[in-house]
């Protein structure tokens, strides 16, 4: 039986460096949908073209593309013992969709871990975080500071803030990310899928928590 995990937390409580534990500890490969459209579009297939269109046009890609999309990547030999899914699914109708999906693959999402933070914490977090320019590797003023002040530790390029790691652009994606979830928390809530984890908690301990919740 395949195990299939969607991960869910707010910008800033480190969902992406969670998933890639976990796909490191589980065996299980780790899905990120914004790495996978940016993979699709770069790559110029059929599905990148046509998410492009929307995009292009600042509007949201439709659920059926992105749904295509993931599945693509399931059918990838690293996906079958199942996947962590980071990203996706977004809203309750994207749920539904995924869990049809998953049964061509004899699965079904198995839990569904929440990574919760404060919302002046997550803002502190992300307004202090700087990528670099050649690898996208990311650094925080706070938590995770490079050795060199402007300058990656893995590459010894400069690093920039993304106009979207700004204090108020932070606060809003925040706002937004909750406001587009809640309905996504409350259906894995009904359906007996949710675990909360405090992401007040260092990295690895973050990490203890999920995977302990995971086992049960």
């Amino acid at each position: 039986m395949t195990t299939f995990i969607v991960l869910l937390g707010p910008p800033g409580v480190g969902k992406g460096t969670q998933a890639k534990a976990l796909s490191d500890r589980t065996g299980l490969a780790h899905i990120s949908s914004g790495d996978l459209f940016r993979e699709n579009i770069k790559n110029q297939t059929d599905l990148g073209k046509h998410a492009q269109t929307f995009m292009t046009k600042g509007e949201l890609v439709p659920d059926d593309v992105t749904i295509a999309m993931i599945r693509d990547r399931l059918h990838r030999a690293d996906c079958e013992a199942g996947a962590v899914l980071d990203g996706f699914p977004r809203t309750p109708a994207q749920a539904e969709a995924l869990e049809v999906m998953l049964r061509e693959f004899n699965g079904q999402v198995d839990a569904v871990p929440l990574i919760a933070a404060p919302q002046d914490v997550l803002v502190e977090r992300l307004s202090g975080r700087w990528t670099c320019r050649e690898s996208g590797h990311i650094f925080n003023e706070k938590t995770n500071p490079p050795k060199e002040q402007g300058k990656c530790d893995f590459d010894g390029s400069e690093l920039y803030q993304r106009d979207d790691d700004k204090a108020e652009t932070v606060k809003r994606r925040i706002e937004v990310y909750m406001e587009q979830t809640s309905p996504l928390i409350a259906h894995y809530r009904d359906h007996g899928k949710l675990i909360e984890v405090d992401g007040m908690q260092s990295i690895e301990q973050v990490t203890q928590a999920l995977m302990g919740a995971l086992k049960k």
